[in-house]
């Protein structure tokens, strides 16, 4: 795959679990209705402490924040598959994190929402929300050029084209294992 992903990052640190990522108030939204998709997008992240900056600026309904860098245990708490479809309708193509909560891991490939990749280094520690990075992924690096550093990551595996596919069974359609 060489696809590169490009733009500023938003930083979390650890256990960010699924109702700081989207409020269980919002999951009346249906992802599957696009002004309802969009709006889903717009309350991502609401549910942070007030620690951290605004994901997404007072009257916009997008994110600036194409890559989200996370520490351990990132999307832990519920199985809601809104977490990571309110985090790719706001905007987000990716999150580097050290680790998952498997039930998240496993969501991001099944919506075909957001690549979800593993980090080696404890990257939230090293970098600042803002600063520009790229996603390379066919070297399995995070370029962070506001640093001058490049990072490795692990490989995102069979998980890649299944996003790519736009979902679980969109590749399913795809690759012939259930019809059209």
């Amino acid at each position: 795959m060489s696809k590169v992903i490009r733009g500023p990052i938003f930083v979390l640190d650890d256990n960010i679990d699924t109702d700081q990522i989207i409020p269980a108030e919002y999951l009346t939204l249906v992802p599957s209705k696009p002004d309802e998709y969009e709006k889903l997008g717009s309350y991502a992240l609401v549910g942070l402490p007030d620690r951290y900056s605004k994901f997404i600026a007072t009257g916009e309904i997008k994110t600036r924040y194409p890559i989200i860098v996370a520490g351990e245990n990132f999307g832990c708490g519920s199985s809601r598959e809104h977490a990571p479809i309110a985090l790719g309708a706001s905007g987000v193509e990716a999150v580097v994190a050290q680790s998952y909560a498997r039930i998240f891991f496993r969501n991001c490939s099944a919506t075909g929402e957001l690549y979800p990749w593993e980090s080696i280094d404890r990257l939230c520690d090293l970098f600042e929300t803002g600063q520009e990075v790229s996603i390379d992924f066919g070297q399995n690096q995070l370029i962070n050029h506001t640093q001058g550093k490049t990072y490795v990551l692990k490989p995102i595996g069979e998980v890649g084209p299944v996003i790519e596919a736009g979902g679980i069974f969109a590749y399913a359609r795809e690759t012939g294992m259930i019809s059209r």
